[in-house]
């Protein structure tokens, strides 16, 4: 049987990220990002083995942007597309996994779009385009959410009223699944240690971030809550706060939950820290010429990365091994480094070359003789999500 083309995409609220995953390439042989969707701006670009391009598309929404990738998916896979990977944010507590597209699983999309307005509508978008282009295609969602339906009710549930619960579906729900799901395994492999024998903390640190804590392959704790906005410090997300700085801020200022909501996502974390940008690059070189505001930025995202890290290990029964990934995660040797000089009772110690090494995409071991693992894993959540539309498709 020839190798399978599986078409993953991505559909943000104004942007389509997408990837043509072959099960045999090692490298995608199609990749691209349509952005600035419904504006005059919009623009489709794309790379086709070495080869890069453009095509500005004005005006374009999800469904016009859809219209031109797709076949340009068709010819790079030689005509014989095998399925379309949708990433989809929250599943709320439907889906403990991936799912084949039907009008049930749709109708559960739309039922969770009200725990992640932002994403949900966004993600349906691009699945009903995908649908009326390719309508005998088979096409499956794959959930953030789903990898953390196996954490235990005590680390799920927040200390609220049960009808919260019961009724209006407030409970943690975890992000970044795909990704902790992926790296996890990967650091299995590069072990040599059986995924259902491995426990692991994990650290995927992007403009969003968050820990997990991952027992024989199943996530037992994770960072983000009922919402994204939960744990680490991020970007433009603050992470933790004070549960009554909302009211504070409307008692004291007067500001209305539009307001406290947009703060909270926008315009915090490394960005309102820093008072200078959310991108960690930008910060090293100005804490490197002497910024306040960067520095602090840093300093609170290391140390509040640390903390979260170690209260993850309340979840394990032993320690395999710590693995940083995403685009902080893999890149930022400072921030490696920072974060375990916080975890000093974990014993934890790097081999400065093997850190320093580890960037751009190289992977590996980096701890120093006599330390617990600690591993550099790149994700790749576009093939999780490939490898989870095979295994369906398989099924």
């Amino acid at each position: 049987m020839s190798a399978r083309n599986i078409l993953v995409i991505n559909c943000g609220s104004s942007s389509i990220k997408f990837a043509l995953v072959n099960e045999a390439q090692s490298t995608f042989p199609l990749q691209g990002l349509a952005e600035r969707l419904g504006s005059p701006e919009a623009v489709l670009h794309w790379q086709l083995g070495d080869t890069k391009q453009s095509l500005d598309i004005p005006g374009a929404d999800h469904r016009a942007a859809l219209e031109k990738l797709l076949p340009l998916a068709q010819d790079a896979a030689g005509g014989k597309l095998d399925g379309i990977g949708h990433r989809v944010v929250h599943g709320g507590e439907h889906f403990t996994g991936s799912s084949l597209i039907n009008e049930q699983v749709l109708q559960a999309i739309r039922d969770s779009a009200q725990l992640a307005p932002l994403h949900n509508p966004a993600n349906l978008v691009g699945i009903d385009a995908a649908i009326a282009l390719f309508p005998g295609l088979p096409q499956v969602s794959v959930f953030d959410t789903a990898f953390h339906q196996s954490m235990p009710e005590h680390a799920f549930r927040y200390a609220v009223p049960e009808f919260l619960y019961k009724e209006h579906s407030v409970r943690r729900y975890g992000f970044h699944g795909t990704s902790h799901s992926y790296v996890s395994k990967r650091a299995a492999e590069m072990t040599g240690l059986p995924v259902d024998d491995s426990s692991w903390l994990t650290a995927h640190l992007g403009n969003g971030c968050s820990t997990c804590a991952i027992v024989n392959g199943e996530s037992r704790d994770t960072s983000m809550g009922l919402t994204p906005l939960e744990g680490l410090v991020m970007g433009t997300r603050s992470g933790d706060v004070d549960p009554n700085l909302h009211s504070y801020l409307n008692r004291t200022l007067g500001w209305s939950l539009e307001q406290i909501d947009r703060m909270l996502n926008h315009d915090s974390g490394l960005k309102g820290l820093s008072g200078l940008s959310n991108d960690l690059r930008t910060l090293q070189e100005a804490r490197a010429a002497g910024h306040a505001g960067a520095n602090l930025a840093f300093e609170v995202f290391c140390y509040r990365l640390a903390k979260s890290l170690a209260s993850m290990a309340c979840a394990l029964p032993k320690l395999d091994g710590l693995i940083f990934t995403g685009g902080i995660g893999e890149n930022s040797t400072a921030v490696r480094t920072r974060t375990l000089e916080h975890l000093k009772l974990f014993n934890f110690k790097l081999d400065e070359e093997a850190n320093a090494r580890c960037t751009r995409g190289v992977g590996g071991e980096i701890q120093a003789p006599g330390s617990p693992r600690v591993l550099v894993v790149p994700t790749n959540e576009e093939r999780q999500i490939a490898l989870d539309t095979l295994a369906l498709l398989d099924a």
